[in-house]
């Protein structure tokens, strides 16, 4: 590649453009430093089965759907490079007709946003190899950035109509599915239900602690949305005022109380981890005990069990040491994966054969497993997360800059 790439004239060219067109600036710029006869981006759809080319609109565009001047076509994954590409974040290089096809992964902190497709005049040097794949990881942060003020790329990675259920329930999903750190790796998924449920999942990392939670509100569709919003919402609004775990449990069951209809509902369980000591503390509400992975086996965490959020006002809930090692995997869920049209799935099992995969890619084929077990339709929204925990200290950046080893306490 030549000249180098070079991030500031990237970034300065994408600060002048509107962020509609972030995206083409970048694939312009890298076109000219390679020597590319295309570039082009595929971001991931929302199923998850699916790449998604966004562009305007033209005649000569046969497939794909149109919204005004843009275009979005899907890309299938199984089975094809791309997939591979955004399954195992790895580039692919490849020899073609007058060149090379190299395609790169588009990710931060291992959320597989998409990848970059380029047609390059001669087969790549490692040097070239090496900036393309940097200009796809600063492609991730311009679509973060820019995916604020637009609707281009929700509009674009949704390939089947959302329902008003269905859109209040994506805006209780984090914003990244995966988050890569120093001592974990987590990921989430959420399959939904034909007639959406209450399913939702979410994690916050803060300087000392790691929290995650996976809730499910009873019932289906705008009511279970809606409750599983007063849930997941004093949930976060506790956590950000920094109260304690026992405390913002109570809130939330409070709030569901006191907001919710008589009879509604919710089973959740909120994990918090110490990351300086490397304990951790669990409340469960009334939900499916989680899985771990440790040594080879599977098995169950026993917990006990409390009160489904919503039951009864004032409810006290306990807070209860959750067994953590360096080393193990764990898995969260709801009952939409154990469902009776489900029953022929074995999460244990499962779990038991993901050993060697990354956590983004065991809740996908959990997910995927769930699909076939009920044939496509299910009755309940599923929903999944893995914890690797890797353990040891606390790194954070010195004044002078360096790594430095932080104490083992919160």
């Amino acid at each position: 590649m030549s000249p180098r790439f070079d991030l500031r004239s990237l970034l300065e060219r994408v600060e002048a453009s509107a962020p509609i067109n972030a995206v083409a600036a970048v694939a312009e710029e890298l076109a000219v430093l390679s020597g590319a006869s295309a570039v082009t981006f595929l971001i991931a759809d929302f199923s998850g089965h699916a790449l998604v080319r966004l562009g305007p609109a033209s005649a000569a565009a046969a497939d794909g759907r149109a919204r005004g001047a843009e275009l979005a076509e899907a890309v299938p994954l199984d089975g094809t490079v791309h997939g591979r590409v955004l399954r195992t974040q790895q580039p692919d290089v490849s020899p073609v007709e007058g060149g090379a096809r190299m395609i790169v992964p588009v990710t931060d902190r291992g959320d597989a946003m998409g990848v970059l497709d380029l047609l390059l005049p001669e087969m790549p040097d490692e040097q070239t190899m090496v900036d393309v794949a940097a200009a796809g990881h600063a492609l991730a942060y311009v679509v973060i950035a820019n995916r604020r003020h637009t609707d281009l790329f929700e509009w674009g990675q949704r390939t089947t109509p959302f329902s008003l259920a269905a859109e209040i329930q994506r805006r209780l999903l984090p914003s990244a599915f995966t988050c890569e750190a120093g001592q974990f790796t987590l990921a989430g998924w959420l399959e939904p239900a034909a007639t959406v449920g209450g399913d939702t999942f979410d994690y916050a990392l803060g300087r000392d602690s790691l929290q995650i939670s996976i809730t499910d509100a009873v019932g289906h569709e705008v009511a279970a949305a809606l409750l599983a919003t007063l849930l997941v919402s004093s949930l976060r609004n506790e956590r950000r005022r920094g109260v304690g775990l026992g405390a913002e449990a109570a809130a939330a069951n409070d709030a569901v109380a006191a907001h919710g209809a008589p009879g509604q509902f919710v089973t959740g369980q909120v994990l918090r981890v110490d990351l300086g000591t490397g304990s951790a503390r669990i409340v469960n509400a009334g939900h499916p005990l989680p899985l771990r992975l440790r040594d080879g086996r599977v098995e169950e965490v026993a917990l006990a069990v409390d009160l489904p959020f919503g039951v009864q006002a004032g409810t006290a809930y306990r807070l209860q040491e959750f067994p953590l090692q360096p080393g193990d995997r764990l898995v969260f869920v709801t009952d939409g994966m154990q469902e009776r049209n489900a029953a022929t799935l074995d999460v244990a099992a499962a779990l038991a054969d993901s050993a060697g995969q990354h956590p983004r890619e065991v809740v996908h084929a959990l997910g995927a497993a769930v699909m076939r077990a009920t044939g496509g339709i299910l009755r309940d929204d599923a929903t999944v997360v893995c914890l690797d925990w890797y353990g040891g200290p606390m790194r954070r950046r010195d004044s002078s800059g360096g790594a430095s080893a932080e104490r083992a306490s919160s």
